[in-house]
């Protein structure tokens, strides 16, 4: 079938040396260490994508239909996919998220090529009591040294701010709008001893955005997809820039974004201690390390795109291309979530919905299925076109719910 993707007999889900980047490789910030015998279809992949799921809970079908579009687009490229366990956000994971998360992609028929070796066959003697280079809270050495080279740059400083002070330094934000930092901390420390012992407080870190200069990344300089005879293959994104606090890219889905990073947001944290870094800071170091060469998500990340460009600048690396699709809401417009019902896929796979009717309605959201129309992922590579995708959000009402068995 085409965009299939053959893969031997693995001790566990890993990738080989290959697919990593050796520019990260030679800076030490944090490069996967698992690797084992390159398969051959893993040596022809010019793309690689990326699977993010984070266990702070379970799985929905916003999640799922993201996932798919992603697999797809790899799969029909002939790509390498990866899973990564984003578990930074520790106070929120929950102990059974992770397992059930590689279940609920295993029904939906999405598999991958590298991931935690959890998600796999039953790993090698002694790879259990290593750190698991799939799961971010095992790649703490990487960020560390992420951190510690923006602070060599002089890019980044100590901050004391409450999120109290900083509400109270706004000019009556509306709701739901993004709090800019005042940059209050910028210059006001000489070093991070300094500002624990006049504040009492562990101090965070922020990315000055003044000292970022400027960087441009042609298409032609990004990583690019694969074209195969006969298959119509979407190309990455053309131009990346940054010019001071100011950023722009091409977005294969939404088109061209630009913004200034001074008036929306300001100086932005990237690590909440030594050993705490944040989410832009933490992807940023992960879709470097791993090459990922295209983002999918949700659009309600485009804005973070903006500060995850400034750090790709900041450590010296070209950003990947990315495609930001519309996010499934409830009736009321708002991100999908408890109040909208339960729309968890653990609790499909419970109820006894067919995984191929789940994905059939999913596909059929995108306009690669008709209404009702049962399908697996694999039945969609032929039908797989991201031009068909709705600009509008998906809307996930009483009707859905009843017609997937979840009402």
């Amino acid at each position: 079938m085409r965009g299939e993707v053959k893969r031997k007999n693995n001790p566990y889900h890993c990738v080989p040396d290959r697919f990593m980047n050796n520019d990260v490789a030679a800076e030490g910030i944090g490069v996967f260490s698992h690797t084992h015998p390159p398969e051959e279809a893993l040596m022809a992949a010019l793309y690689i994508g990326r699977l993010a799921p984070s266990p702070t809970g379970a799985l929905h079908l916003g999640n799922a239909r993201t996932f798919l579009i992603t697999w797809l687009c790899c799969r029909a490229q002939k790509g390498v996919l990866k899973l990564r366990m984003e578990d930074l956000d520790h106070p929120k994971v929950k102990p059974w998220a992770s397992a059930q998360a590689y279940e609920d992609l295993g029904w939906l028929g999405l598999d991958w090529d590298a991931g935690p070796m959890a998600a796999g066959p039953e790993p090698p003697n002694g790879a259990a009591s290593t750190p698991d280079p799939y799961v971010q809270s095992g790649r703490m050495e990487g960020y560390e040294k992420a951190l510690h080279r923006l602070k060599e740059r002089g890019l980044i400083y100590p901050c004391t701010c409450t999120r109290k002070d900083i509400l109270s330094s706004q000019s009556a934000p509306h709701a739901g709008e993004e709090m800019r930092y005042p940059n209050t901390c910028r210059g006001r420390y000489r070093d991070e001893g300094t500002a624990r012992a006049e504040s009492g407080r562990d101090p965070c870190w922020r990315l000055d955005i003044r000292r970022l200069g400027s960087s441009s990344w042609l298409a032609a300089e990004l990583p690019r997809t694969r074209t195969t005879a006969g298959q119509s293959v979407r190309s990455a994104s053309s131009d990346t820039w940054i010019d001071g606090t100011c950023t722009g890219f091409d977005d294969g889905f939404c088109g061209l974004q630009e913004s200034d990073l001074a008036e929306w947001s300001g100086d932005f944290v990237v690590a909440r201690g030594e050993d705490k870094p944040a989410y832009h800071l933490a992807v940023v170091v992960d879709d470097v390390a791993m090459g990922v060469t295209e983002v999918i998500r949700a659009d309600d990340l485009v804005a973070s795109t903006h500060r995850q460009l400034a750090l790709y600048h900041a450590l010296g690396h070209a950003p990947p291309a990315f495609f930001h699709v519309p996010l499934v809401v409830g009736p009321d417009g708002r991100r999908l979530a408890k109040r909208h019902g339960d729309t968890r896929v653990s609790l499909l796979r419970e109820r006894g919905t067919p995984a191929d009717q789940v994905v059939g309605w999913l596909a059929a959201t995108c306009g690669w299925a008709e209404p009702g129309e049962k399908l697996m992922p694999r039945e969609l590579l032929d039908r797989f076109d991201p031009d068909t995708i709705d600009r509008a959000s998906v809307v996930v009402d009483e009707t859905v719910l009843q017609a997937l068995g979840l009402a």
